[in-house]
């Protein structure tokens, strides 16, 4: 992502589920009601314009696996019962706007690019909508500090319980960088929660095809786990208790019956862990 540029990513992802809403059949995966009027009056024209391309099998299955991972992480954060959400790399994400009513008393920190973060604020104010009073962004160049810094300016308890999500990120971050970040979300307060995601080791046409999109628009996959590999990492890390979503945990929890539209996936990197 180039340096004053919002991330092209968020965006395809906001389109994914903006295209879950208005293509798929009901009862869907994830309820984004938002997401369209998000991405402004032009959007729905443009999901309709690649309807194509959306209903290949391809297509399907990465919209799935993008609304799972919501979804999932939601589902988590209810049962929770955390104080504080904070997204890492929320991108476009409207859970603070669309916030039901258990979530009205968390706390809820945006973390994410100045400029991805400057184009979806702009968004909320040209959808004509209020910023949440529980909600705070906290503008984040990483290159220039890292996560632990950014954590101690907010202030957080130690007895507060922080749920932190980090939801399509991790594949663009060296192993270095991993492990930073997880170190700053284990130490954050004593009782921490990650849910995340992690792309697997290649296989098949169809991941060399998403790593060679994605390096088109100058977002380049770096890392790849093994779910072994990062079991042993959050473990390292003191995130000891780890539920991954498999796809036969998935498939019983999301898809059955089975979904008209969507299936579960083949391989699922998707894990939420805590400390405690």
């Amino acid at each position: 992502m180039l340096e004053q540029e919002a991330s092209k990513t968020a965006l395809g992802v906001a389109l994914m589920r903006a295209a879950h809403q208005i293509l798929d059949t009901p009862p869907l995966l994830f309820e984004d009601p938002l997401a369209l009027a998000l991405l402004g009056p032009d959007a729905e024209a443009m999901i309709r314009a690649h309807i194509a391309r959306h209903q290949t099998l391809y297509g399907r299955g990465l919209r799935s696996h993008v609304c799972l991972r919501s979804r999932f992480t939601e589902d988590r954060l209810r049962q929770a019962e955390a104080d504080r959400y904070v997204l890492v790399g929320a991108g476009l994400d409207t859970f603070a706007l669309r916030q039901p009513d258990w979530a009205k008393g968390l706390r809820i920190l945006e973390i994410d690019h100045p400029a991805t973060q400057a184009k979806k604020r702009e968004a909320i104010a040209k959808a004509g909508w209020a910023e949440p009073q529980n909600l705070a962004f906290a503008a984040a160049d990483f290159t220039r500090e890292s996560l632990a810094d950014i954590l101690g300016r907010q202030q957080i308890a130690r007895h507060e319980k922080v749920f932190f999500s980090w939801l399509g990120v991790t594949m663009y971050l060296t192993e270095a960088e991993i492990d930073a970040s997880l170190d700053a979300m284990a130490h954050a307060s004593d009782h921490p929660s990650v849910s995340l995601t992690f792309k697997q080791p290649d296989r098949g046409q169809g991941d060399k095809a998403m790593r060679d999109l994605v390096a088109s628009l100058g977002e380049s996959y770096v890392s790849d786990f093994t779910p072994e590999a990062m079991a042993a990492k959050l473990t390292q890390h003191g995130f000891v208790n780890q539920e991954f979503l498999t796809p036969e945990r998935a498939t019983a929890e999301y898809f059955t019956p089975p979904r008209s539209d969507l299936t579960a996936p083949r391989r699922s990197g998707i894990v939420y862990a805590t400390t405690a």
